[in-house]
C-alpha cells in the first residue's frame, strides 16, 4: 500500500486530498481544495491563489488516473461538484438524504445531480465495498467536530489490502468524540490521516474542553495503534500548532502531510498577515480569482 498526500494545509491550501494505491487500484479520497475566505480580516493572498490553482491541477490529474473517488462530506475543500473527472469512475460518497445538515444536504443534492449520470455513484454510510483484494469500509456518520455542531456529519473510512490498513479520519476535528476515536482504534490502522483540532478557533467556536478531549484522543490513537499518524488540515491553520499540542508532538510519532511526503511545510493561510504585508499592502485592490470556491 502506498499513501500519497496530494493537497493539504501544510502544502498551502485547505484540503485533505489523499491518494491510496493498493492491490492494483487507485483510491482518491476527497479530491478537492479550497481557501479560507477570510483570516485576520484579510482575503486570500496571491500566493494562496497560486497554490490553489496548482493544487486543483494536481488533483484533476490524479483523479483522472484513479479508479475510485471518495467524498466524505460536502464542504468545498473536500468535494468539487463542477469538476469533470468523475466520468467513468466509481464514486463512494456521503449519503445526501440522512445524517446531514441543511447546507450539506443542498450541496450534496447538487453534487448528485451533476455526477450520477456520468459515474457509478454509491452512497457509502456504514457500508463496505470490495474491489478485488481491496476492501473499503466506511464509518457511520460522525459529527464534524463536537457533538451538536451545526457543521453536520462526515464519514471516515478504512482501506485494507490484506497487508496494511489505512484510516482516513476526515473532519472529526481531533477526533473530539470518544465514539469516533473508538472507531479508529477498532480499525487497527497502520497509517492514519487525521485533521486535528481547529486551534485557530480556540475560544470562539471551539472550546477549551473540546481541545483537551481532542488532545487526549490523539494520544490514545498514537499509543494504542502504533501506526504512523499524519496530522494536518484544521490544525495547521495555526502557526502555533506544535506548541499548543506539545504533548502530541513530543511523542515524535506525528508528521504533517508535507513532512510525510518529504517536503517542507508551507502554511500559507496561517501566515496570511505576513503574506499581505510583504506582497500587496493594499489588499483590497487585489481581485479574487473568478471561480474560486471557499469552504
Amino acid at each position: 500500500m502506498n499513501v500519497t498526500p496530494i493537497a493539504f494545509e501544510s502544502m498551502g491550501v485547505r484540503s485533505m486530498a489523499t491518494l491510496v494505491e493498493a492491490d492494483g487500484k487507485k483510491v482518491f479520497i476527497d479530491p478537492s481544495a479550497a481557501l479560507g475566505p477570510s483570516r485576520f480580516g484579510l482575503p486570500p493572498a496571491r500566493q494562496e491563489l497560486n497554490a490553489l490553482e496548482a493544487a486543483k491541477n494536481r488533483i484533476h490529474d490524479v483523479a483522472l488516473g484513479s479508479d475510485v473517488l471518495v467524498v466524505t462530506h460536502y464542504h468545498y475543500d473536500h468535494h468539487d461538484p463542477d469538476e469533470t473527472f468523475y466520468k467513468g469512475k466509481t464514486v463512494l460518497a456521503k449519503d445526501v438524504a440522512s445524517s446531514i445538515n441543511f447546507s450539506q444536504r443542498g450541496r450534496g443534492k447538487y453534487f448528485k445531480e451533476q455526477v450520477e449520470g456520468v459515474c457509478e455513484l454509491r452512497f457509502a454510510d456504514c457500508k463496505t465495498f470490495k474491489f478485488g483484494g481491496l476492501t473499503i469500509n466506511f464509518s457511520p456518520p460522525f459529527p464534524h467536530g463536537p457533538e451538536g455542531t451545526k457543521l453536520g456529519f462526515v464519514l471516515m473510512c478504512l482501506i485494507d489490502d490484506g497487508e496494511k490498513r489505512f484510516v482516513f479520519g476526515s473532519d472529526v476535528q481531533g477526533p473530539i468524540s470518544d465514539e469516533a476515536t473508538e472507531w479508529v482504534l477498532e480499525c487497527k490502522p497502520d497509517i492514519i490521516v487525521m485533521d486535528g483540532p481547529p486551534t485557530y478557533l480556540l475560544g470562539h467556536v471551539f472550546s477549551l474542553g473540546d481541545f483537551v478531549e481532542a488532545g487526549k484522543n490523539i494520544l490514545r490513537i498514537i499509543d494504542e495503534t502504533g501506526g504512523e499518524l499524519i496530522l494536518d488540515h484544521h490544525l495547521l491553520r495555526d502557526l502555533g500548532y506544535r506548541e499548543k499540542l506539545r504533548g502530541v508532538y513530543d511523542t515524535g510519532r506525528v508528521k504533517s502531510a508535507a513532512e510525510y511526503a518529504g517536503m517542507q511545510n508551507v502554511l500559507l493561510e496561517a501566515g496570511r498577515k505576513a503574506l499581505w504585508k510583504g506582497v500587496v499592502p493594499n489588499y483590497s485592490m487585489v481581485p479574487l480569482r473568478k471561480g474560486v470556491k471557499y469552504e
